[in-house]
């Protein structure tokens, strides 16, 4: 038995935590009835605990005992998937932040850790229920005694254990399916396997209480509302800004959780308007891996036609003609905002059963998914090709062919749009850092694949000097679309440069209305 919860065994404890997940995932997930019926709850902590693990994995075996729990948590909280997923990570750094602290990782100090995870974890769930996740975990601190890592563990994992039997009795929907909450049944098997490596016995098999097959599967009182979309991602910000973002959510859904601290966290909520809760991410910070799934709550709606089409995203009225002009459906969002989804899944049905969708932002990209895991379900075949810029949409549909086999014309719009380098220009409205260097209001900043490579004062200067950089891997061909606030002239400018340094290269150019971008500029 070990006193102390040292590097070496919660690395053990990591990839054991990760294997009995994997193992148990199955059984778990045919307990998920709360807070949707999704069925995947054991396979989100199963995937949410190996992230964690191989983030472990990834340290040298010299690496102390913080550094372990940091990349532990870390991993986990960049890894985290769905509701329970999401409190697990939050509870994994909660153990972190007292474990890997620098004092003496024993009995005592586990027991303090585990009463600080309760604290954190309940605070991180908008709207806490009784009979879930943090109903054992509460009951495992409180179990939680003795002087030994061991015993403490053992404790903890008895006391989770008993009040997993009693969740049934807590909530309405798990009586009536005769199941133990899913996620506090994860949570058991976390508790077991430290308790297998701090003890070292080690079980055949981790337990998961079967569903009561004599209790009815039909809910009897189904909540008062059944939201149609599942909206996760990371978000890099300022923590004081996360009390207003919650408050956002809030108004937006339900199942909240926002875990995490120190510049990231993950977002978790299940909403009727997924776009409206990445813009609320996108306004406090930095939100990236948006994943957005449909729960399958709302009936699906039908095709009204068949036929090839394809349909693609813009805010700018000249875009939006371009897209139109070249055969495409177009959805517009509002600048700086998201489409709302059931205006793309609407957009999509009508533009026929065989559909490629072009996103042509990074944030639009997992609404776009959803939008088409949404229009699945009536029988239309959907292709949302990668589309990181409009001149990459725009290339894409220049190659479209309705009279190709789908398949192919979604490989050769998706080889074309990725071939297309993108770049644009950007007027800096404040003082900020970026990869350069700081710019201050009113410098040009030119963009490569959304990164600032240069800053400068005109932009003449900036656009030739990233068209060099652009050409520099070869092209044949530039595209240049105009936006609102383009200096007089640029545009012979721009001509006159190519004419004379590169007079193999054809430049196109369009007036495209953008407000955001006074040029964009793709290379093919």
């Amino acid at each position: 038995m070990l006193d102390i919860l040292d590097a070496t065994a919660v690395r053990r404890w990591a990839r054991l935590a990760a294997d009995a997940l994997g193992r148990t995932r199955r059984e778990i997930d045919t307990l998920n009835v709360f807070p949707v019926p999704d069925g995947d709850t054991g396979t989100n902590l199963h995937l949410t605990v190996l992230a964690a693990a191989e983030s472990v994995a990834e340290l040298p075996e010299e690496a102390p005992l913080p550094e372990v729990w940091r990349a532990l948590s870390r991993g986990a909280l960049m890894g985290a998937r769905g509701n329970s997923g999401v409190i697990v990570s939050q509870i994994l750094r909660s153990l972190a932040e007292i474990l890997g602290s620098g004092g003496r990782p024993d009995g005592p100090l586990l027991e303090e850790a585990l009463a600080y995870a309760t604290e954190l974890a309940r605070a991180a769930v908008a709207h806490p229920v009784e009979g879930t996740i943090l109903t054992v975990l509460r009951a495992a601190s409180e179990a939680a005694g003795g002087t030994t890592a061991a015993e403490v563990a053992r404790s903890a994992a008895r006391g989770a254990r008993r009040a997993l039997r009693e969740t049934t009795g807590q909530l309405d929907v798990l009586a009536e399916r005769g199941v133990v909450d899913a996620g506090a049944a994860g949570l058991c098997v976390l508790l077991d396997a430290l308790v297998a490596v701090v003890t070292e016995e080690y079980p055949e098999r981790y337990e998961v209480p079967a569903r009561d097959e004599t209790k009815s599967v039909v809910i009897a009182h189904p909540a008062e509302k059944d939201f149609g979309y599942e909206v996760i991602y990371l978000l890099e910000t300022e923590d004081e800004r996360v009390p207003e973002l919650r408050a956002a959510l809030d108004v937006l859904g339900d199942s909240l959780v926002v875990v995490g601290g120190d510049g990231l966290w993950n977002v978790h909520v299940h909403v009727d308007d997924a776009g409206a809760a990445i813009e609320a991410g996108l306004a406090a910070g930095r939100a990236y891996r948006i994943r957005v799934t449909h729960l399958g709550t709302a009936k699906a709606p039908r095709a009204p036609h068949t036929g090839r089409g394809v349909v693609a995203v813009t805010a700018a009225d000249g875009l939006a003609a371009l897209f139109e002009e070249a055969g495409a459906s177009v959805v517009r969002r509002p600048s700086g905002g998201l489409p709302q989804l059931a205006v793309l899944v609407e957009a999509i049905l009508l533009a026929g059963d065989e559909v490629a969708v072009l996103p042509n932002e990074p944030e639009v990209l997992a609404l776009a998914e959803a939008a088409a895991a949404r229009a699945r379900d009536s029988g239309v075949k959907i292709a949302v090709i990668p589309t990181e810029a409009s001149v990459q949409g725009l290339a894409a549909l220049a190659v479209h062919d309705p009279l190709r086999h789908f398949h192919e014309d979604v490989i050769e719009m998706a080889g074309t749009a990725r071939a297309t380098r993108f770049g644009g220009l950007q007027v800096a409205a404040e003082e900020a850092m970026t990869t350069v260097g700081i710019c201050q209001p009113g410098d040009v900043l030119g963009l490569l694949e959304g990164d600032v490579v240069m800053i400068g004062s005109s932009a003449g200067e900036v656009t030739r000097g990233l068209l060099n950089r652009m050409l520099s891997g070869g092209g044949e061909l530039v595209t240049m679309i105009t936006g609102v606030g383009v200096p007089p002239g640029l545009v012979a400018e721009v001509e006159e440069e190519l004419h004379a340094r590169r007079p193999d290269v054809e430049l196109t150019v369009y007036d495209g209305g953008q407000v955001l971008y006074p040029v964009l500029l793709g290379v093919e």
